[in-house]
């Protein structure tokens, strides 16, 4: 059974042989407590779905006290009776937005809406031949409740031809750059550095088999506080750097913003069905940044392997927070992925609330420096 596909252009289209079904959380006594209550290590399956078929939507919105649940819980799936999951991701960052943080914005596969981008939606299609299994864990210290919606279709059989969806969340917390602020010379000659090798990009994706890179968001927590007004504090300029089954193809790009179709470090907001920027920073850009881009029209596709990275900063000469969320179709067996990071690991830096002049390097130099209060 084709997927197909679906726009104004072919909606009036009859499909046969296609049923759609959903699975949600539903209250089942007929009341209106629509939710699932999850205590601290519980984990909830919330689908497993036993046939052949597609997901074609899904939503959820979540409530905790938590000041950073959208790192603690994670959600992981698995297709056709897979031992290892093919996604596994701190459930903010599935769907689009790093740093423990909520915005309205929208794109083609993802999506967060109001009240406060607490609204969340992925359109990714995600098919499956046997089965599939979505959990929910709550690695959180309290409870926390969780609404959802699996909307999907059922097929007679599926054609082989379609990969399985991977997502896959990766941080380097910090990463292993040099203080930007103390290299010598004005701006443009810092721009003068070689990176021939790529050896110590930071790492978006590394996946083994035959597929296509989809697109990702990378997080920026920006740990340079300068003392010079007038200082460049742009934390871009990392270009991105992709390699194809064993380096046969290699794609170069010019620069972080560039890559995110953006142009001139820039510092709105802006969201679009491929691109965007939803975390523009602070003053000087400063603080948390997040961008998107997803490959939607333009897939990157690999047949042994693929490897996405991108500088922090130009020839890595940053030494910024950065994480990132990537999305991929490619056939089973995928590799094990790297171990997700403990808790503690993934949480978000907290914001000083002011940075005293003689502290402001303190930041960057210890990862988890707390201004005094």
């Amino acid at each position: 059974m084709e997927m197909g596909y679906h726009s104004l252009s072919n909606l009036a289209k009859i499909r046969k042989n296609v049923k759609r079904n959903r699975i949600s959380s539903y209250d089942r006594s007929g009341a209106n407590l629509d939710m699932v209550t999850m205590s601290p290590g519980d984990k909830h399956d919330v689908c497993h779905i036993k046939g052949v078929g597609c997901i074609k939507h899904i939503w959820m919105t979540l409530a905790s006290e938590e000041p950073y649940y959208l790192r603690e819980v994670v959600l992981r799936m698995w297709w056709d009776g897979e031992e290892t999951p093919s996604v596994e991701v701190p459930i903010g960052d599935f769907f689009g937005i790093g740093h423990s943080k909520t915005v309205n914005y929208w794109s083609l596969p993802l999506s967060m809406g109001p009240q406060d981008g607490k609204g969340f939606n992925c359109w990714f299609p995600m098919p499956f031949s046997k089965s599939a299994r979505i959990e929910v864990e709550n690695e959180t210290k309290n409870n926390f409740v969780c609404y959802y919606y699996i909307d999907y279709e059922e097929y007679d059989e599926l054609d082989p031809s379609y990969g399985r969806f991977h997502v896959q969340w990766r941080r380097e917390n910090p990463f292993h750059g040099k203080d930007y602020g103390k290299i010598k010379g004005n701006r443009i000659d810092k721009f003068w550095k070689t990176n021939p090798t790529h050896k110590n990009d930071y790492v978006i994706l590394e996946a083994e088999g035959e597929g296509h890179f989809v697109g990702c968001h990378l997080n920026i927590h920006n740990l340079y506080v300068p003392e010079n007004p007038e200082f460049h504090n742009w934390p871009g300029e990392g270009d991105d750097y992709i390699e194809i089954d064993d380096g046969e193809r290699r794609l170069y790009g010019t620069g972080t913003e560039d890559y995110f179709c953006t142009s001139w470090s820039p510092f709105q907001y802006y969201c679009s069905p491929y691109f965007g920027i939803t975390l523009p920073g602070g003053k000087q850009f400063t603080g948390k940044i997040s961008y998107y881009r997803y490959h939607v029209e333009d897939p990157i596709y690999f047949h042994k392997n693929i490897k996405v990275k991108i500088e922090s900063g130009h020839a890595n000469q940053r030494s910024d927070d950065l994480s990132s969320t990537a999305y991929w179709y490619q056939t089973e067996p995928h590799a094990k992925f790297p171990p997700l990071l403990s808790r503690e690991e993934r949480l978000p830096r907290e914001e000083p609330k002011e940075i005293p002049r003689e502290e402001s390097n303190l930041i960057h130099k210890f990862p988890f420096y707390k201004s005094k209060e």
